[in-house]
């Protein structure tokens, strides 16, 4: 069977009757730069179109020290929300030429560091990254060299660069003042073994809350990635113990999902023995029935600026190089539904 010839930018110059180096500008948007006409950089373009020419990123990025590549890290992409921001930064980054490649990080440390040494022999052009712990080390030394580093659903202390968060704090506060108004005052938070800014943060906003509602708090923490049946035997015993509870808050819908189990297990209604709420909405809560309250982060919103924020910089290297670090922050919605009601929402 013939094998298709790959095409190369010799080939193009050849059959444009240009310099490779003609062509080449053009590949690399220099076109305007080195004064290639509009009429003959539109004929390049045109040729590589119709031939389908597909340049090497990586060798390019020999040449002129760009590859045109993102490197992105999120906790785990099989994730609804890691993997939704992921497919939305793509989404944008191929807008603009960019591509993404991206890693789970599974939390650890260890293994971050190691997708961040890839990446840099990659020559990627700059990082968007939700960190795991310890990282801090590996990420100045990113910025010292110039690369630009977005930091999106939590921050690492001591470390100066552009970041995305949600609203974790006033998140959790009202959604246990909604708890509260609508009849569940002992209400229990079950969180991540987790020193991570967004989870102290939600537990923050809960305890405030507790607080002023004049009510216990009651904390419940879970192991990342524990065994599955592990964890729903560890929920269904602290429901068990602690049945004064009269709703729960899960910090995340990792452990909601297990904790939805271990409710099940137990025979408990919803939301008439137990109120649910969750941080971090997923269509699942929305068909359950009883349906799930739910924290809903905007993920389009995140993406968005997260990309734009590395776009920025290596569209705008002085800008990049000068500006003070960019640090947003979006507000959450809580989409109520029938599980935060003593009686349910017909």
């Amino acid at each position: 069977m013939m094998t298709k010839k790959k095409i190369t930018i010799g080939d193009i110059a050849r059959a444009l009757s240009v310099s490779k180096t003609t062509v080449s500008f053009v590949l690399n948007g220099k076109a305007r730069a080195v004064q290639i006409s509009e009429q003959l950089e539109k004929r390049v373009l045109d040729y590589i179109k119709e031939v389908g020419y597909i340049p090497n990123q990586y060798a390019q990025g020999l040449r002129n020290g760009k590859t045109k590549i993102i490197g992105m890290l999120v906790e785990d992409i099989s994730d609804p929300f890691f993997s939704a921001i992921a497919r939305k930064v793509e989404e944008r980054a191929s807008q603009m030429g960019y591509k993404i490649v991206y890693s789970s990080t599974e939390n650890d440390t260890n293994k971050a560091k190691e997708m961040l040494e890839i990446y840099k022999n990659s020559r990627v052009d700059g990082y968007i990254i939700a960190p795991p712990p310890a990282i801090e080390n590996e990420i100045k030394e990113l910025l010292k060299e110039g690369f630009p580093v977005v930091l999106f659903d939590r921050t690492l202390p001591g470390v100066t660069t552009d970041s995305v968060m949600v609203d974790n704090f006033n998140s959790s506060y009202e959604a246990m003042k909604h708890f509260a108004n609508n009849g569940f005052k002992n209400v229990a938070f079950l969180t991540l073994s987790s020193d991570q800014v967004q989870m102290l943060e939600r537990e923050r906003g809960y305890l405030q809350a507790m607080s002023e509602i004049g009510s216990p708090y009651t904390i419940k923490r879970i192991k990342y990635h524990d065994n599955k049946d592990h964890i729903i035997e560890e929920i269904e015993m602290f429901l068990k113990t602690n049945t004064y509870i009269d709703a729960v808050f899960f910090a995340t819908n990792y452990i909601a999902e297990h904790g939805l189990e271990a409710i099940r297990n137990l025979k408990l209604a919803i939301p008439d023995n137990l109120g649910v709420l969750v941080f971090d909405d997923n269509i699942m809560f929305k068909l359950l029935s009883p349906s799930i309250t739910a924290i809903s982060q905007p993920i389009n919103k995140m993406a968005e600026e997260s990309i734009n924020l590395v776009l920025e910089s290596l569209t705008n290297a002085q800008v990049g190089n000068n500006r003070k670090p960019i640090n947003i922050i979006i507000q959450n919605q809580l989409e109520i539904r029938q599980s935060s009601f003593k009686h349910p929402l017909r």
